[in-house]
């Protein structure tokens, strides 16, 4: 039996990617639109957090599973391999990202959020 994504625990997974998402948006966007120069890697791969962001949240919200959990993929790789490249590389990375340090910036909550995702929609299969 499958149940919905959206209820219960799914609800709080919903409002923090929405928050997560507007939060990342507005950092990448001003960061982007007044210092873009400074560390165009960095601030594109806060863009890039904020609309995985929304599509997580979308695809909570609508239950779309399958499209939620490549999501949740990538957000992990992505938070993985920025927080590796950020610590190996540092000179790559003038200014911090979301996903820098795993997520330091934010309380190491983007690294664990997708393995709280994950198991939430693998559990509720």
């Amino acid at each position: 039996m499958t149940t919905s994504i959206g209820t219960g625990p799914g609800r709080a997974l919903i409002a923090v990617y929405g928050l997560f998402a507007l939060a990342a948006g507005a950092r990448a966007t001003v960061q982007i639109i007044g210092r873009f120069a400074e560390a165009p890697l960095a601030y594109s791969l806060s863009a890039f957090a904020a609309l995985v962001y929304v599509l997580l949240t979308v695809a909570l919200w609508r239950g779309a599973r399958g499209l939620a959990l490549a999501a949740l993929g990538v957000e992990l790789a992505g938070v993985l391999v920025i927080g590796t490249a950020s610590l190996v590389f540092p000179s790559a990375f003038p200014d911090d990202t979301v996903w820098s340090e795993f997520g330091k910036g934010y309380l190491f909550i983007p690294l664990v959020l997708p393995v709280v995702g994950l198991y939430w929609l693998l559990r509720r299969r």
